[in-house]
C-alpha cells in the first residue's frame, strides 16, 4: 500500500476495525440488557428460523466478536461472521420492513466487516503481533 504523509494505509484498517467492533459490542450488550426473550421475539416476528437458538447466538457473537475486533484477535473470521449477519439483518429485514434507507448502518457494517475479511486486522492488532507470519508490521518494529 502506498504511504501518504509516511503514514502507513493499514492505520486507517485500524481504525475501521476497532470503531466496527465498538459498534457491535455497544448492540450485543443492549440486546442482553434489553432481555433476550425481546431478541428471541423479535427474531421469530421477523421469520428467522429457531429465533430462541438464533439470538442468543448473534448477542453473543456480537459481545464477543465485538471485543475480539477491537484487541484485533480472529478479526477475518469473526468479520466473516459479522458480514452473513449484515447480509441477514439487511436483505431480511431491514430492506422489506422499513426500506433502503433504514438499512445504512446495517450496509456500512457490511462494507467495513468485508474490508476486515479482505484486508485482515491492519496495525495495533493481537493478529498481526502473534498470527499472521511474514514481515513485521510498523507497530512490531517500533
Amino acid at each position: 500500500m502506498k504511504r501518504i504523509a509516511g503514514i502507513d494505509p493499514n492505520w486507517g484498517v485500524t481504525v475501521v476495525r476497532v470503531s466496527t467492533g465498538v459498534i457491535f459490542l455497544v448492540h450485543g450488550v443492549q440486546k442482553f440488557v434489553g432481555g433476550l426473550g425481546g431478541v428471541t421475539a423479535f427474531f421469530a416476528k421477523v421469520g428467522i428460523p429457531a429465533p430462541g437458538v438464533i439470538g442468543p447466538f448473534v448477542a453473543i457473537l456480537e459481545v464477543v466478536g465485538g471485543v475480539l475486533l477491537i484487541v484485533g484477535l480472529a478479526t477475518r473470521w469473526i468479520s466473516l461472521l459479522f458480514a452473513i449477519e449484515m447480509i441477514v439483518t439487511t436483505l431480511w429485514v431491514q430492506i422489506p420492513a422499513r426500506g433502503w434507507n433504514a438499512s445504512d448502518l446495517d450496509r456500512a457494517l457490511l462494507a467495513s466487516s468485508l474490508l476486515l475479511v479482505l484486508a485482515g486486522s491492519g496495525i495495533a492488532s493481537l493478529d498481526a503481533i502473534w498470527l499472521e507470519k511474514g514481515e513485521p508490521s510498523e507497530f512490531q518494529r517500533q
